[in-house]
């Protein structure tokens, strides 16, 4: 399939490359030139980058840069036609994702969210999980570009239905990875080993995939970003509104913003969500 890529982070990258090693014929866009794929084309653009694509995928910051990608200057809706499919793997806003599709669909196009699970390395090793919503015939028809990235799709329903999900799986990763630090934060000024802890986790109930993954990470203090503290706030930030919108309080997720935003506010942006455990570790006085 031809395919416009638009957006080359952490994520979109290694996406865009095993789409290319799929044999798909890839053209790239980044808000930041000098970012390249192998085998793909470099557009200017993301309206070049899309011009005679069968599919235009995204993978962005957040929902601004999502509308500006689509609907800003040169944005790929100067080169929306009738039969083309644009898919959103970022993760934004489930109100505005349908604002978004409206558009799309005024133009002939069919929209799909399409966000993701499986941070940095399901991305490079193509085992991404895509959480989905839109059409069936669509979700069908982009078959083989989620077989090039991806392990699984989940289809949740319409449009808006992947990104509402997205939302709901992120918040228990936050709290799930919030206990855990917590956890072992107290175990730690307790005068308990961290390993001996983390073995303790992995043969009892309250194992999880959360600190399976996170734990190595945690017990050699590499925060080194597979999913930057700044992109979860993000996500929180989504969450809160969401639940505003639909009239739902969420006291345990307040509670971890405010974590969020301290982390935040000392530099720690950058740095993966894990991070969140050293400031913990500070504010208990814990020497590293």
């Amino acid at each position: 399939m031809k395919v416009a890529f638009c957006g080359l982070g952490i994520m979109g990258r290694p996406m865009a490359a095993n789409l290319a090693k799929g044999g798909h014929e890839v053209t790239v866009w980044n808000r930041t030139q000098g970012k390249t794929v192998d085998g793909a084309r470099v557009a200017a653009s993301p309206a070049e980058a899309a011009q005679g694509a069968d599919v235009v995928w995204l993978c962005v910051s957040d929902t601004r840069a999502v509308e500006q990608v689509l609907f800003g200057d040169s944005g790929v809706e100067q080169s929306l036609r009738g039969g083309m499919i644009v898919v959103d793997s970022s993760t934004v806003s489930p109100t505005a994702t349908l604002e978004f599709a409206k558009h799309v669909q005024a133009k002939g196009a069919t929209y799909v969210d399409a966000p993701v699970t499986g941070s940095k390395i399901g991305a490079e090793n193509a085992s991404l999980i895509f959480i989905v919503g839109g059409e069936k015939s669509a979700v069908d028809r982009l078959d083989p570009l989620f077989r090039a990235m991806g392990k699984d799709v989940k289809h949740m329903g319409g449009v808006g239905k992947g990104q509402a999900a997205k939302l709901a799986m992120n918040l228990q990763i936050a709290m799930i990875y919030e206990g855990f630090a917590e956890g072992l934060t107290l175990a730690k000024r307790l005068g308990v080993d961290p390993e001996a802890l983390v073995g303790l986790i992995n043969v009892s109930m309250v194992r999880s995939g959360v600190v399976d993954y996170k734990a190595p990470f945690v017990l050699k203090n590499d925060y080194s970003p597979n999913f930057p503290l700044r992109l979860m706030h993000k996500d929180i930030r989504l969450m809160m509104d969401a639940a505003q919108e639909a009239g739902l309080k969420l006291p345990g997720l307040e509670a971890v913003q405010k974590v969020y935003e301290a982390a935040a506010n000392v530099g720690r942006g950058d740095e993966d969500y894990a991070a969140t455990i050293s400031l913990l570790e500070e504010w208990a006085g814990i020497a590293k």
